[in-house]
């Protein structure tokens, strides 16, 4: 601050672009980070960004069953162990975006960043 209790524009500017800098360089590091989820026990594996996007998707075979059941039965229960595993993938990649984005959303002031789950 100068003198006179005045910000020093400079300084806060310089601020800005280091926060700016620091969460694009956060956010490349979340879209390459690969977090996977699961469901049955690991029979199916869902691997998102941390971002969230969805990258791969693994079905172990003995998740398809032919004997325990109808084919109607057998594709709604894959359906629902991929609807898991895709949302537990997410759920964690939604807690390593807090960790990564979090301390960078508070040094802006706290209130979150627009378009982010926080």
């Amino acid at each position: 601050m100068i003198p006179g209790g005045q910000p020093n524009m400079q300084q806060l500017l310089q601020q800005a672009q280091k926060m700016q800098q620091d969460l694009a360089e956060a956010q490349q590091e979340l879209a390459e980070t690969p977090v996977e989820g699961s469901a049955g026990g690991g029979l199916v594996k869902a691997t998102v960004n941390g971002s969230g996007e969805l990258k791969g998707l693994v079905i172990d075979p003995r998740a398809v069953d032919p004997e325990a059941g109808t084919a109607e039965e057998n594709a709604e229960t894959l359906a629902d162990l991929v609807l898991a595993a895709v949302r537990d993938a997410n759920a964690s990649a939604q807690q390593l975006q807090q960790e990564k984005l979090g301390p960078l959303a508070q040094g802006l002031g706290g209130g979150g960043i627009p378009g982010l789950p926080f």
